[in-house]
């Protein structure tokens, strides 16, 4: 009987889900992605998650029916636990903490991002752009030499916030320019986190247009003219 594979429950546009994409495909991972409409969500997957959102991970069991797993760092931290490749963490005690903390910190970050790119009036995106661009200050501060968060190698902080930096390629130059200037670590480290395979491969080929679609549909005031 063939050994099933890892289900990552999923949404095209999802950042959170890509977070979850990028930790298998850097752990090299065989998955089988299903995309859901959370417009209409079906019975089975409101079955498997607690709070009706997209990561589920759902992991077979041998005498058992899959487990699922919600949360996307709950599902990167298991992934990294219990798959191989180069662990995601540094192995020091207190810096494996202080990650973890600047992961925590991502929660804010990402509100305040997501905000300013759903900004319907110039009022709105100005104080979110300022409002963003003071946690990526306090980013800047902690980010190394590079090309990563804490060095050569990719850890989990990248992958947590490799899918919020994707945003600022696919708006408008000025806009980003506007964040990013001024914080030489931080657009280095969005710089190297861009052309990293995994985070490429986390989003299907079409990505960019969806995503332009959905702020038009948002009515954002970055969508593209």
């Amino acid at each position: 009987m063939p050994i099933k594979m890892l289900t990552l429950i999923s949404h095209p546009l999802c950042p959170f889900v890509q977070r979850a994409a990028i930790v298998l495909l850097e752990k090299g991972v065989a998955f089988e992605r299903v995309n859901v409409d959370l417009s209409a969500k079906p019975d089975w997957f409101l079955a498997l998650s607690p709070t009706g959102k997209v990561p589920v991970l759902k992991v077979p069991q041998a005498h058992a029916e899959d487990a699922a797993l919600f949360e996307s760092v709950a599902i990167c931290e298991y992934l990294n636990e219990t798959q191989g490749g180069s662990p995601m963490y540094p192995h020091d005690a207190l810096t494996r903490a202080r990650h973890r903390a600047w992961i925590e910190f991502a929660t804010q970050t990402f509100s305040e991002g997501w905000q300013f790119l759903h900004a319907r009036d110039s009022q709105v995106a100005d104080a979110k752009r300022a409002s963003f661009r003071e946690r990526l200050a306090k980013l800047e501060s902690e980010v190394t030499a590079g090309p990563y968060f804490a060095g050569a190698a990719f850890g989990m902080v990248d992958a947590v916030y490799a899918p919020l930096f994707r945003y600022f390629e696919l708006i408008d130059p000025s806009a980003t320019q506007q964040i990013f200037d001024g914080l030489p670590r931080v657009s280095a480290w969005r710089e190297a986190l861009a052309v990293r395979a995994s985070v490429r491969n986390a989003v299907a080929e079409d990505y960019a247009s969806r995503f332009q679609a959905y702020l038009h549909q948002q009515g954002a005031l970055l969508a593209a003219a």
